[in-house]
């Protein structure tokens, strides 16, 4: 209905607008239950360009005039919830599957890194275990990608999921913020990339991880996605999906790993 508007105040021709927005730059759904978060994400960019309405907003997009407010708008809508050593386990977990395949020095893929939370995580956990190892971390949002290169966190960002003993170790206190060492950023390349659209990073990985990606695509963009993530990995490489995530009956490329409960199997193919 004309002039309708969603709780967050902008109207649902708005939102329709930046919904396909969001899905042409990125293949991400915004998905009803998501809707209410546009108001959040966008407000502080309204009000930089000192508008008063997220109406405003896409009127200015719309008009065509700066190049570069659909990108800024795409990338404040995109989830970057993430954290230190998300979901317990999975990051030694994983190192550890690796090593009892005999793989010593993985080439590791961090697809969909966010603020670089998790390719840090890898980072130290091999290095703790004195391991060597290639980490490749990318992000569609150049905005989290600037950020993770820059290993830079608030107080509460280093906090989450990471042990005071290693912040201390690893991280360095610059006033209100907390600055990843050098020697452990030295680990990780970052790099733009899309996973709908981009052919995956050159060369094969031992193991992918792309958590809580998936669940924000159409089925047939999860499909594509898995398929270039199964080229992206050699035979008997490991993918890691988050928590909600499955590829039953979205890819023939992978299987349940019968050694590693929670990630799959890459086939022989």
């Amino acid at each position: 209905m004309i002039g309708a508007t969603l709780p967050g105040g902008a109207s649902n021709a708005a939102i329709a607008r930046l919904a396909s927005l969001l899905e042409a730059h990125t293949g991400q759904r915004l998905a009803a239950s998501r809707a209410w978060r546009v108001d959040i994400a966008l407000r502080p960019l309204v009000a930089e360009y000192g508008l008063l309405t997220i109406d405003q907003l896409v009127a200015r997009l719309d008009a065509g005039e700066d190049a570069a407010i659909g990108e800024r708008i795409v990338d404040a809508m995109l989830n970057q919830e993430t954290s230190f050593f998300r979901d317990p386990g999975t990051i030694e977990g994983l190192i550890a599957a690796l090593a009892e395949n005999g793989v010593m020095r993985p080439r590791l893929w961090s697809a969909g890194c966010a603020s670089g939370q998790e390719p840090l995580s890898l980072a130290m956990t091999l290095i703790a275990q004195e391991r060597a190892g290639e980490i490749v971390a990318t992000d569609v949002s150049p905005g989290a990608i600037a950020r993770a290169r820059a290993g830079r966190y608030s107080r509460f960002e280093i906090q989450r999921g990471l042990p005071v003993r290693q912040m201390l170790r690893w991280f360095t206190e610059c006033g209100a913020h907390w600055v990843a060492r050098p020697e452990l950023l030295a680990q990780i390349s970052y790099r733009r990339h899309n996973l709908v659209d981009d052919p995956p990073p050159a060369g094969r990985f031992d193991a992918v991880l792309c958590r809580n990606v998936l669940l924000y695509l159409s089925p047939t963009l999860r499909a594509r996605v898995l398929d270039r993530l199964a080229a992206a990995l050699r035979p008997g490489g490991l993918l890691v999906l988050g928590a909600g995530e499955t590829v039953s009956g979205q890819s023939r490329h992978f299987v349940p790993s019968a050694q590693f409960r929670g990630f799959y199997t890459r086939d022989s193919g």
